[in-house]
């Protein structure tokens, strides 16, 4: 698996299905929702099925072969 790129964030924290879409590693909201579902979103190594997750600086999240850190701006 390839290293985190980061993605900068304006706020404190970031919901998941946004963060997805903000990274470019979807191209909608109904297909984040339909990743996450089927258990092909990690965070922080673990499988998360929460859409609203909220994510905060750090934090890598990973699908299909990519992995992405959030960060600050």
């Amino acid at each position: 698996m390839s290293d985190a790129v980061d993605v900068p964030i304006d706020d404190d924290v970031i919901r998941l299905g946004q963060f997805l879409k903000l990274a470019n590693l979807i191209d909608s909201g109904s297909e984040a929702k339909t990743v996450i579902a089927a258990g092909l979103v990690r965070v922080n190594e673990e499988v998360e099925l929460r859409r609203g997750r909220q994510l905060h600086v750090g934090d890598i999240v990973a699908i299909a072969g990519h992995r992405v850190r959030v960060a600050a701006v």
